[in-house]
């Protein structure tokens, strides 16, 4: 990278700086010059920026209370009059987003915008006399509202018979349908203006890259071969903590990587989405889940486990039959974005900086319950851990501490009075860049986490640990005689080691070939040099007492 580059990055408080102070100089080379710190597009910091969107779920499913279409609804049927896409981007102006993405096509093929790729869409409905285009209506309604529009498009297609990722039963069908997706990816791309966001649910096996590169080269794209952003690995509304933007190159190419693929030292920065719907688990409107409608406090744990810990939010709000978002639906969002607004839009105090160790100090005494902390990510994911501490009068106190930063962490503090917040910065990969440390009196202490559920997804995943213990049979999953790793992801804290670790292969001990990583306190290494069918690591982990393992070839 060259001095112009890297000043392009920078925020102007670093550029006057650049050239005066040598030793800040080298800091800023030195990653780019010794090591890999990953970092941003300009197009990924400015999608980060949005923090908050409106999925919009909307396909005959809806008439079938099913969240999978089976084709069975005539298309005479779908004929939702009251159709208002102007109420659904009000919707997201009140929720807080910023953004919309909608489902233009689900998994069952059917497609809600004009289209002679097939015969199952909005075209052969009775709306608007067959002439209603309802991707161009929300697109519309979204870009009056300064609203970016994002587009959801199936790979899979039942009514192609296209399966998970648009895969195919023969190579004949397969031909056919990849030609048949590229037109519709072809038209969306070409009739709607800039995207923000596209939409590859369980990746694509049909060629896209090209069409994203000459279409929509701005746009973030989620799941498959030009990734990205990456699903976070669950549907329930969280993000694990920490939740790093950074991941090996190895797993950034599969597509399908999630939050347990994270790695702070990875060299690919790819930002987690969480997406989570109003009526969880279902993502469409449904005569029989109303009461599954999220509560405000229940909005708030996520928002708070979310873009509190660095990741973004895509809240789902499903219109019903008649085109419309319910009351109930449309309330409890409102609700949320006002408590955003009530909680974090003005903060008591507010500065940034440069270095291990920030202070922001007060007029006067006040009264602090929280503190957001962002990075300037342009630079990258420097931190590794820090704590935030109190002044009052001279003593300094502990306030919160942490690991990831990144775009933003919210932090709960032990509510205190004190004259200065001091942010010290006690692991980094290189010196620390700091967008805001800004500090509030909410008053209100975050909701309680209202789902237990800890574990995440991933296409790697190999197993967990509970009460510091493991064992692990790798002799079905471990397919080719090479290198590989063991990841211990921890569902809290911090894994600091292992102790009593062993590998049986085919029940003879064969520590020989068994290491733990010297890069980190996490890693176990395998070296496999022959197949079996029983291969078991087992024994134990020290910092934290459950999570999960993922098994990468190195």
């Amino acid at each position: 990278m060259n001095r112009r580059d890297l000043l392009r990055t920078l925020p102007a408080f670093a550029a006057a700086r650049w050239g005066a102070d040598p030793f800040l100089r080298a800091e800023i080379l030195q990653p780019y010059a010794g090591r890999a710190i990953a970092r941003p597009t300009p197009q990924q910091i400015a999608w980060q920026d949005l923090e908050v969107g409106m999925f919009i779920h909307f396909a005959p499913n809806t008439w079938q209370d099913r969240e999978y279409d089976d084709l069975s609804t005539p298309l005479s049927a779908i004929d939702p009059k009251e159709l208002n896409t102007d109420q659904w981007a009000e919707t997201a102006l009140a929720l807080g987003a910023r953004y919309v993405v909608f489902v233009a096509k689900h998994a069952g093929g059917f497609c809600m915008w004009q289209t002679k790729t097939t015969d199952y869409g909005i075209a052969q409905t009775p709306w608007k006399n067959g002439k209603g285009d309802v991707v161009a209506e929300i697109a519309a309604s979204s870009r009056r509202r300064g609203l970016k529009f994002g587009i959801y498009c199936s790979p899979a297609d039942r009514h192609f018979g296209a399966g998970i990722g648009g895969k195919c039963k023969t190579p004949q069908l397969q031909a056919r349908y990849n030609a048949i997706y590229r037109e519709q990816l072809t038209e969306l791309f070409t009739r709607y203006g800039d995207l923000v966001e596209i939409w590859f649910d369980g990746s694509t096996v049909t060629p896209v890259v090209d069409l994203i590169h000459r279409y929509q080269p701005n746009a973030m794209v989620f799941q498959g071969p030009a990734a990205t952003i990456r699903w976070v690995g669950n549907e329930d509304g969280y993000a694990p903590y920490p939740c790093w933007n950074g991941i090996r190159a190895s797993l950034a190419r599969l597509g399908t990587a999630t939050a347990l693929d994270s790695d702070p030292n990875g060299s690919v920065w790819l930002p987690n989405e969480v997406d989570v719907s109003i009526r969880r688990p279902d993502w469409f409107w449904s005569t029989t889940n109303s009461n599954l409608v999220l509560s405000p406090d229940q909005l708030m744990s996520i928002y708070y486990r979310s873009v509190g810990r660095g990741a973004q939010l895509l809240l789902n709000i499903p219109p019903n039959r008649h085109g419309l978002i319910d009351d109930r639906d449309r309330a409890s969002a409102a609700a949320l974005g006002a408590q955003i607004r009530r909680r974090f839009k003005t903060p008591l105090a507010a500065t940034r900086g440069t270095g291990r160790t920030v202070t922001l100090e007060f007029d006067k005494p006040l009264r602090i319950d929280t503190a957001i902390l962002e990075e300037e990510i342009a630079m990258g994911e420097r931190v590794r851990a820090f704590q935030l501490e109190g002044r009052s009068g001279s003593a300094w106190t502990h306030l919160g501490n942490g690991t990831a930063i990144g775009h933003k962490r919210i932090l709960p503090l032990r509510a205190a009075v004190v004259d200065a917040v001091r942010l010290r910065v006690t692991e980094a990969a290189a010196l620390p860049w700091f967008r805001s440390l800004a500090v509030f009196d909410i008053g209100t202490p975050p909701p309680p986490d209202w789902n237990a559920a800890t574990e995440l997804w991933a296409p790697n995943l190999v197993g967990n640990w509970r009460d510091a213990r493991f064992s692990l049979d790798l002799g079905n999953t471990i397919t080719a005689a090479a290198q590989y790793t063991l990841r211990f992801i921890p569902a809290t804290g911090t894994v600091r080691g292992f102790y009593g670790v062993s590998l049986r292969i085919g029940g003879i001990a064969s520590p020989q070939f068994l290491e733990i990583a010297a890069s980190g306190k996490d890693e176990l290494l395998l070296d496999i040099t022959a197949l079996n069918s029983s291969i078991v690591v087992s024994g134990g982990v020290t910092g934290a007492d459950r999570g999960q393992i993922t098994l990468e070839r190195r």
